[in-house]
């Protein structure tokens, strides 16, 4: 199976960034502040790693269409609508983490902390089984626009 390099390297470094979201999450219930704020901006640069790699290849070769039967696209494009739901969502609610504990907001912190990780997680467990339908269970579909690959026009 030749699996392509930069959609592999992107996702990986998204579960890279959700298993530092959850060390980060371990060390602050123990209370362990500083390997916390290390731990955190570290799941930050890899998902921001994972950001600069998707835009690039999405603005500079297009997205790749599912390439699986016709029955199962449906399903693949509202998965796929549900995932970049979860993404877009964690992202805005990772930002927010990191201004409010730059800036010590910490009630604010505190509150939005295990709802962004929750959500975090199943961004990451969720690309991974889009990345799966696209690259491994089924051949990848042509690589197009960003609208076409998602909804067909």
């Amino acid at each position: 199976m030749n699996l392509p390099l930069l959609p592999t390297l992107s996702t990986s470094f998204i579960v890279i960034s959700a298993i530092f979201v959850a060390i980060g999450w371990v060390l602050i219930k123990q209370r362990k502040i500083e390997a916390h704020q290390r731990v955190m901006m570290t799941a930050a640069i890899f998902a921001i790693l994972f950001f600069v790699i998707y835009m690039s290849r999405t603005i500079f070769m297009g997205n790749t269409s599912f390439g699986g039967p016709d029955h199962v696209k449906i399903y693949y494009t509202i998965f796929l609508i549900f995932h970049i739901t979860l993404a877009t969502s964690g992202a805005v609610l990772g930002i927010i983490q990191l201004y409010s504990g730059y800036k010590e907001n910490y009630k604010l912190h505190r509150k939005l902390g295990p709802i962004t990780s929750i959500i975090w997680f199943f961004t990451a467990i969720t690309g991974v089984v889009v990345y799966l339908l696209l690259y491994v269970f089924y051949a990848g579909g042509e690589t197009t626009s960003l609208f076409k690959a998602i909804l067909g026009f």
